[in-house]
């Protein structure tokens, strides 16, 4: 018999997916655990998809995405995010997910450390760890509103680190780090020379106020930065897998070679809808961000009623981040939801160390099934074990 390489027996486990199976054995579930709109895609979209296909763009395209989509992405990246660059300098990949992976491969070499913020979402492991790269964390706190912070960041750079991860808004946190926030960190990056991949699935859902940032905006900083996005979040198109990473043009025009060995190019119909998601009517994306933002409220109220639980407001993202180190360990909170409530959570151990003593609730499912769970979970409250 075959057996897997030590590549697959080694991969960090997701504790996302431990959650799913375990939900699998009860009946009348509500799910806040998947990190996925509940929205269809935009009309506008869907039909710019629809007529690719009725026009026969269905053929590979090459590696680097068509030109049309290339182009559109830095306009959409200068228009949105400050980050002046040209078409040459982006690779379209299957959602932010393969622009990450891509990264960390174009940037590190085996042996080389992967410096991760924590809690963070846990593919970010796995995709280190697929690399040979050595992984180490800096920690995202609660009294800092889980922002990076640049002394936190500073402690845990070693000779070896080469590579920084950061992601705001955050998964599983819903925290924004700053612009002074961002620019403490740039100057951090440019003393140790270190290379940055900045994942930026949220940037459009934010509340309160909040600004997103790219830190490749930032002066000097487009020389160390990859700036992953995708269409999966803000545009609910996930199933049709379009992202995008951007960096330095001499860097990316080498980093093609590994989509071209890998996935070879990204499905044509759904580049051709990416197009008009980026370029056309963006009123759904305000619709949406209206009832995230109410639903963020109704949830945000209801968790802050339950005894022993307190939560910090979600600044962006779709998820609260609730303090429950009161209740007990996050795997036995999130195990006590789903057993007494059927109401599926994930815990915030699953995101790393730091995430213990908290749970991560979805709140892209609607005010009724918001308001469900909070019911569920006040009629058992006082049964859960304390801490």
């Amino acid at each position: 018999m075959v057996k897997a390489s030590k590549r697959c027996e080694t991969r960090p486990a997701s504790g996302i997916r431990k959650m799913s199976v375990m939900a699998a054995g009860y009946t009348n579930v509500l799910n806040l655990g998947l990190g996925e709109p509940d929205f269809n895609i935009g009309g506008n979209i869907a039909e710019a998809l629809k007529k690719a296909v009725d026009a026969g763009k269905n053929k590979y395209t090459p590696t680097a995405g068509i030109p049309e989509l290339r182009a559109a992405v830095a306009r959409k990246l200068k228009r949105e995010n400050g980050i002046d660059c040209d078409a040459d300098s982006i690779l379209i990949t299957h959602g932010a997910s393969e622009a990450i992976q891509t990264g960390i491969l174009g940037t590190t070499d085996v042996g080389d450390e992967v410096l991760l913020p924590d809690p963070s979402w846990p593919n970010y492991q796995g995709q280190a760890h697929m690399a040979g790269c050595k992984i180490a964390f800096y920690p995202l706190l609660e009294k800092d509103g889980f922002h990076a912070r640049a002394e936190q960041i500073e402690k845990h750079i070693t000779p070896k680190t080469r590579l920084l991860v950061l992601n705001s808004p955050s998964n599983p946190t819903g925290g924004v780090t700053t612009k002074k926030e961002l620019l403490e960190i740039a100057e951090l990056v440019k003393k140790h020379n270190l290379a940055v991949i900045s994942d930026e699935p949220y940037e459009k859902l934010l509340y309160g106020g909040a600004e997103h940032v790219s830190i490749g905006s930032l002066p000097g900083m487009q020389d160390y930065v990859f700036t992953a996005n995708t269409c999966s979040k803000t545009y609910a198109m996930t199933g049709l897998r379009v992202g995008y990473l951007q960096g330095p043009k001499d860097t990316m025009t080498k980093i093609v070679k590994i989509q071209e060995g890998s996935s070879s190019c990204v499905n044509a119909p759904a580049q051709w809808a990416a197009i008009e998601a980026f370029e056309g009517s963006q009123s759904y994306v305000s619709e949406m961000l209206a009832q995230y933002t109410a639903r963020r409220d109704l949830l945000l109220g209801g968790l802050n009623s339950l005894p022993g639980v307190t939560c910090l407001a979600p600044e962006g993202a779709f998820y609260a981040f609730p303090n429950v180190s009161n209740l007990g360990k996050s795997q036995q909170v999130a195990e006590d939801w789903l057993k007494r409530a059927q109401v599926v959570t994930i815990p915030g151990s699953a995101f790393g160390e730091a995430g213990e003593g908290f749970v991560r609730v979805c709140f892209a499912v609607s005010e009724a099934t918001l308001k469900e769970t909070l019911t569920r979970l006040g009629s058992i409250f006082q049964e859960l074990p304390a801490k």
